[in-house]
């Protein structure tokens, strides 16, 4: 235990110069950013290392970590293929920070046990996709906030420094709808797969519970969203909006329902 603590305190420690780098307005994909990224991301990897060597692990502070960790991971990859999405860093690298924190705070927290072990293929599939889908939606809601901002600045007539170190308008809209969709088939195979592991471990296809039933509510916001987009021609704030409520869905499902179960009723 001590060691985990002295590991996330570390890790938090590695996230804080790529978050104070992200604010700089005149900030740029250049080595440094690279660096510090790497740095980050090694900090919380080798939590994730350490904390999970012993097997999967279902308490809330590991899956604050593990999910931070999944969405430094695809934020490296959106970073280097996308033109201003590496900007996205100045609210992606406080919101992380603020969960690197909290997973400090409660890094002692009772876990409950695993389940579906007679279905462990399927099951590390079903984690893979859940994690990469909470990941990518993470992005997309900040890509939808970056759109509500600069929407919000440009009516103003008035930048301010969040705005300057926001994608711009046309880039965070693109960005959103990119990952939106990536996000929407990554989420309807986690979907899938966990029902597989539902039916292999009890031999029921459908398994009712808080995490199931927002999975798939985020995933109706996602795909209405997008024939939203298609038919009307649905965006800036409203699209924004529908974004962050598909991902608030999915927190309550997935880290959400940690924290009740973990934290909160112990």
């Amino acid at each position: 235990m001590e060691s985990n603590l002295i590991l996330s305190i570390a890790a938090v420690a590695a996230m804080i110069p790529a978050t104070a780098m992200a604010w700089r307005t005149n900030a740029s994909r250049g080595s440094i950013f690279w660096l510090l990224l790497a740095v980050a991301l090694s900090g919380t990897a080798s939590w994730v290392w350490v904390g999970f060597s012993q097997g999967w692990r279902t308490g809330f502070a590991p899956t604050l970590w593990v999910t931070v960790c999944a969405t430094l991971a695809v934020f490296g990859i959106v970073a280097a293929v996308a033109r201003d999405g590496f900007r996205l860093a100045s609210v992606l690298m406080p919101y992380l920070l603020v969960l690197g924190i909290l997973a400090t705070v409660w890094l002692n927290s009772p876990e409950q046990p695993l389940r579906g072990d007679a279905a462990v293929g399927w099951l590390d599939a079903h984690i893979a996709f859940s994690l990469a889908t909470y990941a990518i939606l993470t992005l997309a809601a900040l890509a939808g906030f970056s759109a509500f901002a600069q929407e919000r600045a440009l009516k103003r007539k008035a930048q301010g420094r969040m705005t300057r170190a926001l994608p711009g308008l046309s880039s965070a809209e693109a960005l959103e709808s990119s990952l939106l969709t990536l996000g929407a088939a990554v989420l309807a195979i986690g979907v899938v797969t966990g029902m597989a592991v539902d039916y292999l471990t009890t031999g029921a296809l459908f398994h009712v519970s808080h995490k199931t039933m927002f999975a798939l509510l985020a995933l109706a916001v996602v795909f209405a969203l997008l024939i939203a987009r298609r038919t009307v021609g649905l965006r800036g704030r409203q699209a924004a909006r529908l974004v962050m409520l598909a991902y608030l869905l999915l927190t309550l499902g997935y880290p959400g329902v940690k924290f009740v179960t973990d934290v909160l009723v112990q």
